[in-house]
């Protein structure tokens, strides 16, 4: 029994069982993990894989059983590896961050700057997706960190603690008639929306305000991005409806925003690591520096499910949310 044997029956389910973009994966041959496959079935005993001919079909029974053993004994290979180079390469390394767009845009760069400012040696991936792709990365074993709104706190195998809390404003042109007079859904529905896909930076706690009101929002245009809602409400087509971190004064200076925080429940961004990954120091010292309350203890608490001492909730107020 070896590692690549592991791998390949990893990759196999996790690739649809598409035997050519496993070896691709694998940077190795169809052929070769096929046989791979075949050796590790030999050596336990059991077929792992349902078979049409040559084709995988699914998982068998026994599969579904050792699937889960496999994924562990290969993340504590990773964490083995991890530990390791917590001494040989010391202050050095990768930090793999995965982040939905407002975060990357808006939340993430202040704690990129200063974690760089500390840490010239490592060296920072960032990739963007909706919620659900970030727990799948963190799940993978293809990110260490994970932020986002939405979603993290849904899997048991992830650790999703909360860093702050935002809201949402209303953006317009600057002689809007939303402008004058206070904001009511009732007013906001009178206008074509635009505002984030479903999914997407508290956009169930808006659908959710407008159905409590038994109000059916007119919307146009659904987006992923904070910057492209801002663009469409400047070209005309509605009003839109974006976290409030997303806007400045200075650069959306074509724009004006209203407060809507009494309209729409607040937000709580969570960051998420693998409950069972091994993270190195500066792991530890990104999250403090991207959430100060989030101590190494705090983040160890969390992940072995022991009580935060009472009065040290983790969670931050956003300043621009004020």
């Amino acid at each position: 029994m070896n590692f690549q044997q592991l791998r390949s029956v990893r990759e196999a389910q996790r690739r649809g069982f598409n035997l050519t973009e496993v070896a691709q994966a694998l940077h190795t041959s169809q052929p070769g993990v096929s046989r791979q496959i075949r050796e590790l079935e030999d050596e336990l005993g059991i077929e792992l894989f349902v078979r049409v001919g040559k084709r995988l079909t699914g998982l068998t029974e026994p599969g579904e059983q050792v699937l889960p053993v496999i994924e562990r004994l290969l993340q504590e290979a990773d964490n083995l590896k991890r530990a390791a180079d917590d001494f040989a390469q010391a202050g050095s390394g990768r930090l793999r961050i995965a982040a939905t767009h407002s975060q990357a845009r808006y939340a993430l760069p202040p704690a990129v700057r200063d974690f760089r400012a500390h840490h010239p040696d490592v060296s920072l991936h960032l990739q963007q997706g909706s919620p659900q792709q970030i727990a799948r990365l963190l799940l993978d074993g293809e990110a260490d960190v994970g932020i986002a709104t939405e979603a993290l706190a849904q899997y048991p195998e992830l650790v999703a603690l909360p860093c702050y809390r935002w809201t949402h404003s209303v953006v317009v042109p600057p002689d809007h008639p939303l402008l004058d007079g206070p904001l009511t859904l009732a007013r906001l529905a009178q206008f074509p929306i635009v505002t984030y896909e479903l999914g997407y930076t508290g956009r169930s706690h808006i659908d959710d305000a407008f159905a409590a009101a038994q109000l059916t929002p007119h919307i146009v245009l659904s987006a992923m991005d904070a910057d492209v809602i801002k663009t469409y409400v400047e070209l005309g087509l509605g009003v839109g409806i974006v976290a409030a971190i997303a806007f400045d004064e200075e650069r959306d200076r074509h724009l004006r925003a209203i407060d809507a925080r009494h309209l729409f429940e607040d937000n709580m961004t969570r960051l998420a690591v693998r409950r069972s990954a091994y993270l190195r120091d500066y792991v530890y010292e990104f999250i403090q520096t991207f959430a100060s309350p989030l101590k190494r203890e705090v983040v160890d608490a969390a992940r072995h499910e022991l009580p935060v001492q009472e009065g040290r909730e983790p969670v931050l107020a956003w300043s621009k949310a004020a």
